[in-house]
C-alpha cells in the first residue's frame, strides 16, 4: 500500500559540518579558478589585449557589487546584519578618505594601458557580461534572503585564487604590477566577509530544503562567474569574435 504524502518523511537537515562541506565541494567543482581563461592568464599566455578585455569587462561586475550588496542589506530587518553587511559597500565604494575596490579596479584598467573613461562609460563591454551581471543583481533582489546571502559564498574560495593571481600577474605581466592594489585589499576583506556570511547562512538554514536552496544559490553564483569568462574566451581567445560595439584590442606583433 502506498503511504500518503503526510507519512513520507522529509530529508533530515545536514549536520553543520556536512552543510559547510557542501559549499566547499561546490567551490572545488564549479568556482571559476578552473576556467580556461584563468588558466591561460596564470600560465602567462594572454596577450595585453586579452588582459585589457578582462579588466574592462570585470570592471562592470565590480561596479555592480555595491548595488548587489545594497539590495541584500535593504531586505534585512536585523540591525546587526545591516551593520555587518554595509562594510562591503564601503569596501567597494570607498569612504571618501581612501579608495575603495571600484577605484582600485579602475587603476588596474589604467595599468593595462586603457583609459578609465572606457570602463566608466561601459559601452564596450560584452553583451553577455552585462546580462550575467544583471542576472546576479536580479537574483539577490528577488530570491529569498537566505539564498541571496548564500550566493556571496564564492568568497570562501577567492583568497586562494587571488594569491595565485597576484603571484602569476607579477611574474608574467610585470607591467601590471602597479595596478594590483585591489587584490591586496581583498585578501583580508574576502576572508572577513565570507566568515560572517557563512556563519549567518548556517544559523538561518534550519531545514534540509533551506540547506539545499543555499547550496543551489552558490552554484548559481558560480555559473554567473563562469558565464562571464565563457564570453571573454569566445570573444577574445577562441574563436576570437568580439561582437559589434565591443572592445577591440589593438593588433599585436
Amino acid at each position: 500500500m502506498t503511504p500518503s504524502v503526510n507519512h513520507v518523511a522529509e530529508n533530515p537537515p545536514l549536520s553543520e559540518a556536512a552543510f559547510i562541506a557542501g559549499f566547499h565541494a561546490i567551490g572545488e567543482e564549479r568556482y571559476h579558478h578552473k576556467h580556461p581563461f584563468h588558466l591561460l592568464m596564470h600560465e602567462g599566455k594572454l596577450t595585453r589585449g586579452q588582459l585589457q578585455a578582462w579588466a574592462l569587462n570585470r570592471y562592470y561586475y565590480q561596479s555592480r557589487i555595491p548595488i548587489k550588496d545594497a539590495a541584500i542589506l535593504a531586505r534585512s530587518d536585523d540591525p546587526a546584519f545591516r551593520v555587518a553587511w554595509r562594510k562591503r559597500i564601503l569596501d567597494h565604494d570607498g569612504d571618501g578618505a581612501k579608495p575603495g575596490g571600484i577605484e582600485k579596479w579602475l587603476r588596474l584598467v589604467e595599468a593595462t594601458d586603457l583609459s578609465r573613461d572606457i570602463a566608466l562609460r561601459g559601452d564596450s563591454i560584452l553583451p553577455a557580461t552585462r546580462f550575467a551581471v544583471q542576472a546576479y543583481v536580479d537574483f539577490v533582489s528577488t530570491r529569498p534572503h537566505l539564498e541571496a546571502v548564500a550566493s556571496s559564498l564564492t568568497e570562501l574560495f577567492s583568497k586562494k585564487l587571488i594569491t595565485l593571481r597576484m603571484d602569476r600577474l607579477r611574474e608574467h605581466y610585470p607591467w601590471l604590477s602597479g595596478g594590483l592594489d585591489y587584490f591586496t585589499g581583498r585578501l583580508t576583506q574576502a576572508t572577513e566577509d565570507s566568515e560572517f556570511a557563512l556563519a549567518w547562512v548556517v544559523s538561518h538554514a534550519h531545514t534540509r530544503e533551506q540547506q539545499d536552496l543555499a547550496h543551489a544559490a552558490l552554484r548559481a553564483k558560480c555559473d554567473i562567474l563562469w558565464a562571464q569568462l565563457d564570453a571573454l574566451y569566445f570573444a577574445y581567445v577562441n574563436p576570437g569574435w568580439p561582437p559589434p560595439g565591443a572592445f577591440q584590442p589593438a593588433k599585436e606583433s
